[in-house]
């Protein structure tokens, strides 16, 4: 079985019209595992709805919290991506002998056009296949934890060495 967090993040965000403004309304996981067929025996828990950019370290204590206690050793974690490597960092430091794979969207799911259905999908296969450790899966590839960064100019996940 696989665990999958959710933490809000581009992701997770839908648009109002009215104000122009983003927000967070409820998780869109559920849909997107039925468009993809998903046929893994996922457990999904909410742990926040909220920007990367607005997550403390309290927020992260809880998220390395539900991963120590869950019984699954495979997690997905769904992200904002302008922090995914601050919380990777965390993880690897706190949480051992569990696969945990980080993943986010450029653009909102609600688009029609995100990236989100192709990195959930690439982070469930990678946490079937990949050993133990933290990884970020964005863009069709995973990294390491300690070796990927943002590109805020071309909008992709890169390695950083």
């Amino acid at each position: 079985m696989i665990r999958i967090f959710i933490t809000g993040g581009t992701f997770d965000k839908e648009y109002n019209e009215l104000k122009g403004e983003l927000y967070f309304k409820n998780t869109h996981m559920q849909e997107l595992l039925e468009k993809g067929r998903c046929r893994l025996d996922v457990q999904i828990r909410t742990l926040m709805m909220i920007d990367s950019l607005e997550m403390t370290d309290e927020d992260r204590d809880l998220i390395v919290h539900q991963c120590i206690q869950c019984e699954e050793d495979k997690i997905v974690i769904t992200h904002g991506t302008d922090t995914m490597s601050v919380t990777a960092r965390v993880l690897a430091e706190k949480v051992k002998n569990k696969t945990i794979v980080l993943t986010g969207a450029m653009i909102p799911i609600k688009f029609g056009s995100s990236d989100g259905l192709f990195n959930l999908g690439g982070a469930l296969a990678f946490v079937q296949t990949l050993p133990p450790g933290v990884y970020v899966a964005m863009n069709g590839r995973w990294f390491n934890w300690d070796n990927v960064r943002k590109n805020k100019q071309t909008g992709v996940f890169e390695e950083i060495k």
